[in-house]
């Protein structure tokens, strides 16, 4: 499965190869691929799980409301972490020699990472300097996605000496 993978990915390379290693190309893949299958979860849930309504939640700590874009969010965070991480380890990272559940640790924190950066840069720049939403999200997705490649090559799925 992994090298027919491997093989379609690499067939769509050559027009990249001037500006991009191979492995980043790859990486691109994965993570676009990630993206698309959170935006398509997040379009399901919102639309065919939570029907668009709210949810009432009664337990302690947590809100007591939770609008069905959030719930969606999360519904769809879930999915796209499993997706990143699996295609991330086992199609992209391979040469890592760091143990599964630690991997998927620091996936996880990365994950917590951007999230958090993703909505304090997003308020700041479209609520404090005036931005575009959208132009700021380009922006911050660019941003991020760089972070993470070097996060996840050198920590998450990096190769013990």
């Amino acid at each position: 499965m992994r090298k027919a993978l491997l093989k379609i990915i690499d067939f769509f390379y050559p027009p990249f190869s001037r500006w991009l290693p191979l492995h980043t190309f790859r990486y691109m893949v994965s993570g676009g691929s990630t993206a698309a299958s959170g935006i398509v979860s997040f379009y399901l849930a919102y639309n065919y799980v939570l029907h668009q309504q709210d949810i009432h939640v009664n337990i302690p700590l947590v809100p007591k409301l939770v609008t069905a874009h959030v719930a969606a969010l999360i519904m769809s965070t879930f999915v796209a972490f499993v997706i990143g991480f699996v295609l991330n380890k086992y199609l992209i990272f391979t040469q890592s020699n760091l143990k599964g559940r630690i991997q998927m640790f620091r996936y996880a924190a990365v994950l917590g990472m951007n999230l958090v950066l993703n909505y304090a840069l997003i308020k700041y720049l479209v609520e404090g300097l005036n931005f575009y939403p959208s132009i700021a999200q380009a922006l911050i997705t660019i941003t991020l996605s760089l972070i993470s490649y070097f996060l996840q090559k050198h920590f998450t799925f990096r190769v013990r000496k």
